[in-house]
C-alpha cells in the first residue's frame, strides 16, 4: 500500500534514490520523529523508481494508495502559523487590496488550534485510491465505481486553486443516485486525478506538462481502466485540460462537460486591452466587460504564476502566505471568492451564499496544498499554458455545458457554439459560483446527469 510522507521542503537533488536507499528512507520517513524531505512527495512503497544510474522503465502498474500525515508535520504547520509576523492592517475598509487581515488572522487561529486535518484524512481514505505512472509521472486519482449496471464512466478533473477535495461531495450523489432521488440508470463510475504538481500526484521535474500533456495522460489513464467508452468534466484549469481531449478525440471520449468554457473569439480577445468591438450581442458585451474587468483588477495571481512562479518562494514557506493567495482567488461576484468569504464567516456575506462550503472544506485544500508542497509546482501549470486557456476552442464532439451565475465570466451561447460545434446541452442556474462542484454538489451533479442525458438515450437507442 503506498502511504504519504509530506515534506515541508525539498531535498537539492536531481535524481530519484536507488531502489535499496529509498527503502531506507521511507522506513526512516515512516518511524522517524523528523521530516523526511530526500524523497519526492509520494513515498512509493511498493516500488521505487530507479535514478539515473539504472534505467529501467518505471511501473506502470496501478498501486493502491492511503494518506497518513506524520503527526510531526502537522505540528510543524501549527507553529509555522503561530510564528506567523503579520503585516499592518489595509488602509481601505473593503478588499480592494487583498484579503483583509481581520479575516486572515481569525482562520489562522483557527487553523492553529482547531483545524483537524485527520477528517479529510479519514474521507479520503474511505474512498479508493490509487497511484499509477504515466509517461513518467506518477499520478494519483480516486476511482469508485458505481453499483449499478452500466454506469458512464466519468473522468473530473480540478482546477487551481483547487484538487481532488473539491469534487469529494460530487462522488456519491453521482455513484449512487438513487441515494439522491435520481435513477439508477443515471449513474457514474467517477475518476478524478491530480493533475501533475498538485496534491499527491508527483510534481514534474521537467518542462512540458502544459494542459494538453495532462488530457493525452487522463486518456491514456482511463484506457488504463479498462474504459473504452467515457465522458470528461472540468471547470477552472479543469476545463482547459478537458476541453483540451476534447479537441485531441482521443478513441473512447464520447462527450465532456465544462463550467467554464472556452469560447472567446480570436478577434474579441485582442481587444481585451481596449474598447469593445462593435456588434456584440448584450451577451457578448456582458463577457467581454467581465473578462476585461477581471483582467484589470483581479487578474494578478494569474499574470505571477503565468510569468514568475518560481518567484513564489512564500507558499512553500509560510501557510498563511499559501492560505492568503489561495483565498484570493475571486468569482464574478467579488475578490476573494465570495462563497469562500461565506464560508470563511459562518454565514451569508454581501449576499452570496457558501452554499455547501463550508471554512474546513477550504482550510483542508489549504492543508493539502501545505503538506505535499505544491503551492510553486501547482502554478507552473500556468507558467506552462502561457494565458491561452480561455481563447476560443475547437471542439467537434458531444459538449455540454452549464453556466453558473457566480462565474468569473458569463459565457453566450452564440460564442459556445461557436466554440463547441455540437453542443448537445446549455443550461444556465440560478446558484453556485467558480467552485461549483464544491458549493452546489447536488446541482452540479443533477447538471451532469442532465448533460448526458441524451447520450445515455442514444446508446440505449442502439442496443
Amino acid at each position: 500500500m503506498t502511504t504519504l510522507d509530506p515534506a515541508t521542503a525539498d531535498a537539492a537533488s536531481s535524481a530519484w534514490p536507488t531502489r535499496h536507499s529509498a527503502a531506507r528512507l521511507l522506513r526512516s520517513c515512516a518511524f522517524s520523529v523528523t521530516i523526511c524531505t530526500a524523497i519526492p512527495v509520494l513515498a512509493h512503497a511498493q516500488a521505487a523508481s530507479a535514478s539515473g544510474e539504472d534505467a529501467a522503465p518505471r511501473d506502470s502498474s496501478i498501486r493502491p494508495f492511503k494518506v497518513h500525515v506524520p503527526d510531526e508535520a502537522l505540528a510543524d504547520l501549527r507553529r509555522r502559523i503561530q510564528a506567523t509576523r503579520w503585516p499592518d492592517k489595509e488602509t481601505v475598509a473593503d478588499n480592494s487590496q487583498g484579503v483583509p487581515l481581520a479575516t486572515l488572522q481569525e482562520l489562522a487561529r483557527y487553523w492553529a488550534t482547531g483545524y483537524d486535518w485527520r477528517k479529510v484524512e479519514a474521507k479520503l481514505n474511505a474512498l479508493p485510491q490509487f497511484v499509477t505512472n504515466i509517461d513518467g509521472v506518477d499520478i494519483h486519482f480516486i476511482h469508485v465505481r458505481s453499483k449499478h449496471p452500466n454506469a458512464l464512466p466519468i473522468i473530473v478533473t480540478h482546477g487551481w486553486p483547487g484538487s481532488v477535495i473539491e469534487q469529494l461531495k460530487i462522488i456519491d450523489p453521482l455513484t449512487n443516485p438513487t441515494a439522491h432521488g435520481a435513477r439508477a440508470e443515471d449513474a457514474f463510475d467517477v475518476v478524478i486525478p491530480s493533475i501533475p504538481g498538485y496534491g499527491f500526484s508527483e510534481r514534474p521535474k521537467t518542462t512540458g506538462w502544459n494542459p494538453a500533456r495532462v488530457a493525452r495522460a487522463w486518456a491514456v489513464l482511463m484506457k488504463r481502466l479498462g474504459y473504452t467508452r467515457f465522458v470528461a468534466q472540468g471547470g477552472d484549469i479543469g476545463a482547459v485540460v478537458t476541453t483540451a481531449m476534447a479537441e485531441q478525440a482521443p478513441p473512447g471520449l464520447v462527450a465532456i462537460h465544462t463550467n467554464f468554457p472556452a469560447v472567446i473569439p480570436a478577434d474579441v480577445a485582442k481587444q481585451l486591452g481596449g474598447a469593445a468591438p462593435e456588434g456584440l450581442s448584450a451577451d457578448e458585451r456582458r463577457m467581454f466587460d467581465q473578462l476585461k474587468a477581471f483582467r484589470t483588477k483581479n487578474g494578478a495571481y494569474a499574470a505571477m504564476m503565468t510569468t514568475r512562479p518560481q518567484t513564489l518562494y512564500g507558499l512553500a514557506d509560510s501557510p498563511i502566505t499559501l492560505a492568503a493567495w489561495i483565498i484570493d482567488h475571486g468569482d464574478g461576484w467579488d475578490q476573494p471568492a465570495a462563497s469562500i468569504i461565506s464560508a470563511l464567516a459562518g454565514h451569508t456575506i454581501n449576499g452570496h451564499p457558501a452554499g455547501d462550503l463550508t471554512r474546513d472544506d477550504v482550510l483542508d485544500d489549504i492543508t493539502l496544498y501545505w503538506l505535499t508542497n505544491t503551492g510553486v509546482s501547482a502554478a507552473r501549470i500556468y507558467w506552462e499554458s502561457m494565458g491561452t486557456g480561455l481563447n476560443g476552442a475547437n471542439v467537434s464532439i458531444p459538449t455540454a455545458v452549464t453556466i453558473f451565475p457566480g462565474e468569473i465570466y458569463l459565457a453566450p451561447r452564440s460564442w459556445t457554439e461557436g466554440a463547441y460545434h455540437k453542443l448537445i446541452y446549455f443550461n444556465q442556474v440560478d446558484k453556485g459560483g467558480h467552485y461549483a462542484a464544491w458549493e452546489q454538489p447536488a446541482l452540479f451533479s443533477a447538471e451532469l446527469r442532465a448533460a448526458f442525458k441524451t447520450l445515455r438515450n442514444a446508446q440505449a437507442g442502439q442496443k
